[in-house]
């Protein structure tokens, strides 16, 4: 009997290839007589019609690159994506360039649904063929951070000063610099509490069973209540505290603002920090403490060259959790006062500019990215010295 050879497919890159002709079929850009109106689409071939046999020639090279799914295949996948994804970036910036120089000065051209589906994908790509190509968590964080070269290096010689994004934020510079300032201080003010706060009550919770189930419960309870709402609950007592004690409004305590944002912040932060502490400490190996134990280190010692370095990676995997989600939430605390790009997103939608809610919108996701992205580079730092 003849044996079949079967044919290797790299399916998610298939999968991704497929889900492209779709942003293909998307609006590309967005072109507006003005930034308070949506808009009406326009597609790449619609700007520049000879563009045509560039995508479809790139389409077909995706499609083949699907059939070799192994390193040297992933390699290519990782060149060309990345090429196509320049490539992307910077037809973006042109089509708004050339749809600025044909139009009104009011106009603004804005990234479309093809667009950032587009970009999405290709992000998606990149990623599995890194995957593909390396298991050393070093190698990979490195490949990973050198997608970003390309688009920081357009962004900053001015290739997308022409998007509606980047003229919103020629006009709001000093606003932008102001609510990036301000959601430093929330995210700053958070983190440092929460773990003045946290990290002790991690460990009395481990050495105290008796106080865990408590603790616990009380801060299980607080991770409930929705943001918004817990936001509006310390306004009313704090309050009746400064107008109880002035002084305390001397020293920037108030009803609204800063104060209530910060607090909420810290309160949310602590049951994901509490439970990292307890688990990283519970999963040390009961042998090593007591190999430990019988080398003649005393409590103390276990506790500070033992269980805290091999704890210290699950912890750092909490409070990354913890600052990300800090990122995020400090957009709410705009409601009440605090500032940050929240204030910018709600501006944008109580005046329906997009491009305003994405100047407060896209910040937050890079900065998150960035801190995600940071915490990734110490835990593969802590492999690779783990491995040596």
């Amino acid at each position: 009997m003849r044996k079949v050879s079967k044919v290797s497919i790299n399916r998610v890159l298939l999968l991704l290839v497929l889900l492209s002709a779709i942003a293909a079929a998307l609006p590309f850009v967005n072109y507006a007589p003005n930034r308070l109106m949506s808009g009406e689409g326009r597609q790449l071939w619609d700007i520049w019609p000879d563009i045509t046999g560039g995508l479809v020639g790139g389409f077909a090279l995706l499609l083949a690159l699907c059939l070799f799914p192994g390193q040297r295949g992933a390699v290519a996948t990782l060149v060309v994506v990345q090429l196509l994804l320049t490539g992307v970036l910077i037809a973006a910036g042109s089509a708004a360039t050339h749809l600025t120089q044909t139009g009104s000065l009011l106009a603004r051209t804005s990234l479309g649904s093809g667009f950032w589906l587009a970009l999405g994908i290709a992000l998606l790509a990149c990623s599995d063929a890194i995957r593909r190509i390396s298991v050393h968590p070093l190698w990979r964080w490195i490949l990973h951070a050198q997608i970003a070269v390309v688009p920081l290096a357009l962004l900053i010689s001015g290739a997308f000063n022409d998007l509606s994004l980047l003229k919103e934020y020629a006009n709001r510079q000093d606003v932008f610099d102001d609510a990036f300032a301000q959601h430093l201080t929330l995210l700053v003010g958070t983190v440092v509490p929460a773990l003045l706060i946290g990290v002790p009550l991690g460990i009395g919770c481990y050495f105290s069973a008796a106080r865990q189930g408590a603790i616990f419960a009380v801060l299980n309870v607080i991770q409930t209540i929705p943001s918004v709402a817990l936001f509006g609950l310390l306004i009313a007592p704090l309050a009746g505290l400064v107008k109880q004690f002035p002084w305390l409004g001397t020293v920037g305590v108030a009803g609204t603002g800063l104060t209530p944002a910060l607090i909420a912040l810290v309160l949310y932060a602590l049951l994901p920090l509490v439970r990292g502490v307890v688990a990283g400490l519970n999963q040390v190996p009961h042998e090593v403490l007591e190999s430990a134990r019988a080398m003649g280190m005393s409590l103390r010692q276990r506790f500070i060259h033992v269980q805290l370095p091999l704890a210290l990676p699950i912890f750092l995997r909490s409070l990354r959790v913890v600052m990300v989600q800090t990122v995020g939430m400090a957009v709410i605390a705009a409601l009440i006062g605090a500032g940050g790009f929240g204030a910018l997103v709600f501006q944008g939608l109580l005046s329906s500019a997009v491009d305003l809610v994405l100047l407060g919108v896209v910040p937050v996701v890079a900065l998150a990215v960035v801190i995600d992205a940071l915490f990734d580079l110490v835990d593969a730092l802590l492999k690779v010295k783990h491995d040596d």
